[in-house]
């Protein structure tokens, strides 16, 4: 593995403030109480904090197996991890003014930070397209399996990313033509194919880098490796069978 240069010692600094973020809103929430579930509660912060920051820290560590060009890496993780700053950020202010955070369209202000979301969305969509490509144009670096660990893992990342652009067009059309509490309840049938596909791209290349440390062979590591991206795919069918039968 690469030895870390300064520009993945910031972004895991930061992925670790942003999982930190969703741990202390675990807390507010175990505190003040309310409601789990809905556009407004304290889930947002907590699981939005920690989704973010261990994906941040996740592409920034898989990505030093891709053979793409040293500074443009360092440009792109710099935009990502700002993009998850902002992103997990507005999710924040919102759950502490008690309003909605996305799909929220009641007042300008609302607004602003809703489009700023959605907007903030599709930036991290191309970033992690441009690196999904990057994986698939040459072959990653790594151990017996990280070749596969990391393909797979960001095959699977663009299934959530796909979830998610499905689940913010339809809740902004939704929106848009007067349908806002059916826009806040359109996302659920989608929630559990992006919660699933979204942590690919770090389950399966650690899973890789674990097994190198292992006494196995590497045709052995690679079958494992193997059926492991096997068998989060089929998890993801499942979660798109679900999403298909409750859309």
């Amino acid at each position: 593995m690469k030895i870390p240069r300064a520009t993945d010692r910031l972004c895991h600094a930061t992925g670790l403030f942003l999982v930190l973020s969703g741990l202390a809103h675990l807390v507010v929430f175990a505190v003040d109480g309310g409601p789990w579930d809905g556009p407004v509660s304290w889930r947002k912060p907590v699981t939005f904090g920690l989704s973010f920051g261990l994906t941040l820290m996740a592409i920034t560590w898989v990505t030093s197996y891709l053979r793409v060009g040293a500074r443009l890496r360092s440009v792109l993780l710099l935009v990502f991890a700002a993009d998850c700053v902002v992103e997990v950020g507005g999710i924040t202010l919102q759950a502490w003014r008690r309003v909605p955070s996305h799909l929220n369209m009641e007042t300008p202000f609302d607004t602003a930070v809703s489009m700023t979301l959605a907007v903030g969305g599709g930036v991290l969509v191309a970033l992690l397209t441009v690196f999904a490509v990057a994986s698939f144009r040459h072959r990653p670096t790594g151990p017996a399996g990280m070749s596969l660990a990391v393909r797979s893992g960001f095959a699977i990342l663009l299934v959530a990313l796909a979830s998610g652009a499905a689940m913010i067009a339809r809740g902004v059309v939704l929106t848009r033509t007067g349908h806002q509490e059916a826009a806040f309840h359109s996302t659920a049938p989608l929630k559990p194919l992006h919660g699933v596909s979204l942590h690919a791209v770090l389950v399966l290349p650690l899973l890789a880098w674990l097994l190198s440390r292992s006494p196995w062979s590497e045709p052995v590591r690679l079958r494992i490796v193997t059926t492991a991206a096997g068998c989060y795919a089929a998890a993801v069918a499942g979660a798109m069978v679900w999403a298909v039968l409750t859309y």
